[in-house]
């Protein structure tokens, strides 16, 4: 694969010349030049700028994580500082106080919102490892490795039952049917995602109605609920819930490509770990629709059996099949309807920051 740099070129988008280098993150790609729409106005901001927009207010959400963490029980405490350690971007907590902010919200429960929204995803991430038998996460030993199955889902539990208290301490019908709906949903995308490991008939839909419940919906809910906290109209709150949803997607396909294009020091898990559980994600869904008999028998058995004794063969197969291109694609159409979404909302720096997060969902370089 050539190198960013590779890509880097100035050029034209739709016949307008930019005098800029255009942008490019694992593909070169242009945006698409609306003039109406946010998506046609790119943003000055970084990832590292969105979050120093936000760090006040993730300061605050941290501090309650690590205060609500806490347990009586030692090994719930000996778990949750392994997962404080851990870091991470902390990127759905970040997009609740992002758009309860360009939502107008000058209050204090937004804290709280993101602490359960991080809740809920580790848990997920807990529940996760155990069920794929993952040793690595973030670059890091995973609780599972370290403590055993039984731990890991216990503290799981815990943290969602943590993520319910905060809910009520809120006294919030809206806000927890939201959040009671989003949990349900995902629990069906994990369990669907169980049904899907080890079948080479998935196809594209099948693959989507998974990461929309397992991944898009807590980015919908988490960006839904700063609108429903700043007071914003129903439309405008909808408009938020879209951006998530879209984002989520945009998001969860961008990490399965980096599965075959990433390394693990970047990655921050084994490379080919979707391939070893037999995960059938977008680059092999795609790769299979245009293989020979040959290459289409060995990545319906790779499917079907696992392992990595070909991972090398199989990487190659989808990169020369356009699969990388195409999925790449898929990314960043969802990518700009996020962003387009954002259009319904006030001008605002913090509006600023989630059309910002939209391109470095795909761009990958945070």
């Amino acid at each position: 694969m050539s190198s960013e740099a590779d890509y880097t070129d100035t050029g034209q988008i739709h016949g307008v010349t930019t005098g800029e280098p255009l942008y490019c993150g694992l593909f070169c790609r242009t945006r698409p030049v609306e003039m109406d729409s946010i998506a046609a106005r790119p943003t000055s901001l970084d990832f590292a700028g969105v979050r120093t927009l936000a760090a006040a207010d993730m300061k605050e959400v941290d501090s309650l994580i690590r205060h609500r963490l806490s347990s009586d029980v030692v090994l719930i405490n000996a778990i949750a500082d392994h997962i404080i350690a851990g870091g991470g971007k902390r990127l759905r907590p970040m997009l609740h106080v992002l758009a309860a902010r360009a939502a107008g919200y000058d209050g204090q429960d937004h804290a709280k919102l993101a602490a359960i929204v991080e809740f809920i995803h580790t848990s997920t991430l807990l529940h996760d490892d155990v069920v794929d038998e993952s040793d690595m996460r973030r670059g890091r030993k995973t609780a599972n490795a370290l403590w055993g199955n039984a731990a890991s889902v216990l503290v799981g539990d815990f943290l969602y039952s943590r993520s319910f208290q905060l809910m009520v301490e809120l006294d919030d019908m809206r806000i927890m049917r939201i959040l009671a709906d989003t949990t349900n949903t995902i629990a069906e995308g994990e369990v669907l995602q169980l049904l899907n490991i080890g079948n080479a008939d998935v196809d594209e839909a099948a693959y989507l109605a998974v990461i929309e419940r397992k991944t898009a919906v807590l980015f919908a809910a988490a960006t839904e609920l700063g609108g429903v906290l700043g007071g914003l109209p129903d439309t405008q709150v909808a408009a938020l819930r879209r951006y998530g949803m879209e984002l989520g997607y945009a998001f969860q396909i961008a990490d399965d490509l980096l599965d075959y294009v990433s390394d693990a020091e970047t990655l921050g898990k084994n490379i080919g770990d979707d391939l070893a559980e037999g995960k059938p994600t977008l680059p092999l869904i795609y790769a299979m629709q245009v293989a020979d008999e040959d290459q289409l028998k060995s990545l319906r058995h790779v499917i079907e059996h696992g392992g990595l004794d070909s991972l090398d063969l199989i990487i190659a197969a989808i990169r020369d099949s356009g699969a990388i291109e195409r999925t790449h694609e898929k990314a960043v159409g969802h990518a700009t309807a996020a962003r387009d979404a954002l259009s319904a909302l006030p001008a605002s720096p913090y509006r600023d920051a989630l059309a910002a997060l939209a391109d470095y969902s795909v761009e990958r370089r945070f």
